[in-house]
Parts: C-alpha cells; structure tokens; sequence
C-alpha cells in the first residue's frame, strides 16, 4: 500500500522502516546516527544556481541517478531526471527526525515548492515532476511533510480536503480516488491528513466519521484486512487501527485475537512479520506488525502516533523542533 517501488528508487523509505521500527523497539542505539544523517542529507536535491530546478527539489530515494552532491548549503546539480520523490521526502525528513537531527541543512522552502508543484487541480498530487499515479498515498505524504517543516504553503489545503472528501465511496470507507473501491489504507491517509490539518471533525460530519468507523471496525476478522472480502495481512493492523485511534474508537476491537494473528506471521528464525503466515518476512510488514503490536499497548514497545507514523518520542522531539523555531522567529 505505501510505496511499492523498484527498491533501488526507493531505498529512503525501506531505511525509514528499520529505523522508525528500531526507535519502536528502543534499540536506536545501535544505529550510527552522524552517518546515517549524512547520507539522509546526501540524497536532497537542492536548488542550482539559476533555481531552474525549484519545482524538482526534496528527496530522493537513492543515488541511483548518479548526481554528486555535497551537504553543503551550495547549490546543487542540475540534471533533467534529477527530482524528489513525494514519498521519500516524507520518509527523509521522518529519518531526520528520529536520528535527532535538528532540520537545519533542510532547504525548506525548496522542499516545499518542489511539493506545491506536485499538486493537481483536482487536490492530489504526483509523486514525481515527471508525471505518476495521484492517488491519496501522496496527500498524506504531502501532509506530512507540511506538518513535519510546520508550513503549509506547500499545498492548496482547500483543494487536497475536496479531494479527500470527494474520494469516500458507497460503503463510507475511502479510496485512492474518487469513484475507487474503498481500502484500509488510502482510508487511514485520508483520515491522518486531515488529522495532521487539524480538520478531521471540521470536514466530516459526526454522523459521517461514525460510518467511516463502522466500516473500519467491520475490517478485523482476527487481525484486519484491508478491504471486504480479502485475506487478513499484518500491515492493517497499523493502517486501519491507527485510523480507528484517531477516530477514537480502537478500545472497541479484539485487541487479544489481533496480536494473536501478527505474532503467528513471526519468523522466529529470522526475525521480522510477514503478511500472512508462513510467509517470508520483508520490511514493511516486519514494522507495521510492530506498529500494530504498540497500538494495542505490547509491552517494551514505544507508542506511535497514529497520524505522523513515528514512535510518540520522535514526534516530541518534533514538537520541540516546532517550538524552537517559533521562539527564535519571534525573538528576531
């Protein structure tokens, strides 16, 4: 559901996974953060000199294009297939923030004109200039990312909301799109953005927001599938019981038969989850299994919040972020 790429694109996002789920397990520790930072910082792609590339600006997902870069503040290189990646610029500055970066070499104000230019007319967005699927798996990334900078001018909020709302199907869950099959997690996008906009309850209604929880709670069997009729699979265990947190309603589901179904994808001898049992594990569902273990309060798990997808901690250490800024801003 995330980000299904090559994973030679998409290496950002599979790093955000070990080390979003190692901040989970407390175990960050055994991480070598300066380094890691660094090659974080390494793949942003930073305005050349004439800022002809400003609407190409984030993160990447690798170096696999080629392009030298230094982390310096200079500007960088210009290349026609160069550009950031809506969903890596998400898990980039997520990375940041769980090493304990401060933001500081981040060109915000790039980062955000490369996102506003990723925008459609009809309030989603593309994942690259390039052109892609636009869908609401990058409105929650570009949600994200304007809340983790603490600056929303990288999106028409207006437009992204009617997206949203023009997007919840028949059955009251949400789709990918307007007219599309309601799913666990495009629903969980839909509602942590809007979550994240501080608009949840301004754009539904009670009446509405009790049917997208009906159709949520209607997804657990044991653990949750992500869609009438499919198999149960372990990464919904976070999709749709962090959209029934935020909805305020996660107390009302079988905690006990949820855990019972991640622990049985477990591989005990390699470690991590897989979707299904007897399954081979992979990076995504070994971390949603633990986001879905620390939702329903596992012992020796950090909490993660439910909207921005990172350990409690890291969205504190955000917020103080937030809060230095504004100080400083305001002391000038």
């Amino acid at each position: 559901m995330f980000v299904y790429l090559c994973p030679s694109l998409s290496r950002l996002t599979i790093v955000f996974f070990a080390l979003s789920g190692l901040d989970v397990l407390d175990s960050l520790n055994i991480i070598d953060k300066p380094s890691l930072i660094e090659w974080v910082y390494s793949l942003q792609v930073i305005p050349t000199e004439d800022q002809s590339n400003l609407g190409r600006c984030g993160f990447r997902g690798s170096s696999h294009i080629g392009v030298p870069y230094s982390t310096s503040k200079g500007p960088g290189v210009s290349h026609p297939y160069d550009s950031g990646h809506v969903a890596m610029t998400y898990t980039g500055l997520a990375c940041l923030v769980l090493l304990g970066d401060d933001l500081s070499r981040v060109n915000k104000e790039a980062c955000l004109m490369g996102l506003k230019a990723l925008q459609l007319e009809d309030g989603s967005f593309y994942a690259v200039p390039e052109g892609s699927e636009n869908d609401m798996r990058f409105v929650y990334c570009a949600a994200c990312i304007c809340y983790m900078l603490d600056d929303w001018s990288g999106m028409d909020i207006k437009k992204a909301i009617d997206y949203i709302r023009g997007s919840m199907s028949y059955d009251n869950g949400i789709g990918q799109g307007a007219g599309l099959e309601s799913h666990g997690g495009s629903t969980f996008c839909a509602v942590a953005a809007l979550s994240l906009m501080g608009k949840l309850e301004e754009m539904f209604s009670q009446r509405e927001l009790n049917r997208i929880r009906r159709w949520c709670i209607m997804r657990q069997q044991n653990g949750f599938q992500g869609r009438p009729n499919k198999p149960v699979d372990t990464c919904y265990s976070f999709w749709v019981g962090a959209t029934l947190e935020l909805l305020d309603v996660f107390q009302y589901t079988n905690f006990q038969k949820n855990r019972n179904y991640i622990l049985s994808t477990q591989d005990r001898l390699v470690g991590g989850f897989a979707k299904w049992p007897d399954s081979h594990p992979d990076p995504l569902h070994a971390y949603f299994g633990i986001c879905g273990l620390s939702l329903i309060g596992e012992a020796n798990l950090r909490r993660v919040h439910p909207a921005l997808n990172v350990s409690q901690r890291a969205f504190e250490y955000l917020q103080h972020l937030h809060r230095t800024a504004s100080s400083d801003c305001m002391s000038r």
